[in-house]
């Protein structure tokens, strides 16, 4: 049994996801981020980094109970423990750990960016706004090419580097993209969107999901308590 420690996020989205996809047994566990659960001690033993999500799988590499917190770390995980949608051969693993690295290096953190200077950022700087803005858009336009030439972006395969990118396109929206404009990326968003196992996963705790209204919630997360030291 996998217990998942996680929230209605993009980041928590991606663990949900595969875990539906693989069809492997896992217990879910909310982790209240506007309230500070994630600064908890029972938390932070798994996720030193007070970051959402974090697994701890009884059945380990070598047979002892193993934690992990980092989604893509997470992802890679289980990948490799299944044997599905990390690539056959080398090459094709390879090709889907770059695509991974994308996401984890470029996607999230600028999309995320994206999403916060436009949408929770209490003023509006305008260099932020457009730096922000204007990254995004070049985000999506190298998926959007990659998407020309290949069904997927690690190829012919879907694989963990599609389930690490949809659920931050999710908010496409709010980051200022008009999806209509990346026709390729568009497609590749509709075709994962109708996977029963993805529409399974972005459902996992979205009914606990609350919306950032309340000054506590927004200190909690983006406020001094976040660069407190935490022992």
């Amino acid at each position: 049994m996998i217990d998942v420690y996680s929230t209605a996020t993009p980041n928590g989205h991606k663990v949900h996801i595969l875990l539906e996809e693989l069809g492997l047994p896992y217990r879910v566990h909310h982790v209240d981020i506007g309230a500070g659960d994630q600064f908890k001690p029972d938390f932070l033993a798994i996720s030193p980094n007070n970051k959402i999500p974090a697994i701890v799988d009884a059945d380990g590499p070598d047979g002892a109970p193993i934690s992990l917190f980092e989604s893509g770390a997470i992802l890679v995980y289980l990948a490799s423990k299944s044997g599905r949608f990390l690539g056959a051969t080398d090459r094709e693993k390879f090709t889907t750990l770059q695509w991974l690295m994308f996401q984890m290096g470029g996607v999230g953190p600028m999309l995320g960016q994206a999403h916060h200077f436009r949408i929770y950022a209490p003023e509006k700087i305008d260099y932020a706004f457009n730096r922000y803005s204007n990254e995004a858009k070049r985000l999506y336009g190298v998926m959007d090419k990659r998407l020309s030439e290949h069904l997927y972006l690690a190829g012919s395969d879907y694989t963990i580097a599609d389930i690490a990118t949809f659920p931050w396109l999710r908010s496409h929206d709010n980051q200022g993209i008009t999806l209509a404009d990346y026709p390729h990326v568009q497609r590749w968003f509709s075709d994962i969107s109708a996977r029963p196992a993805v529409q399974r996963g972005v459902a996992v705790l979205a009914n606990l999901r609350k919306p950032l209204t309340d000054a506590k919630a927004t200190e909690v997360l983006f406020g001094s308590l976040q660069y407190a030291t935490k022992r």
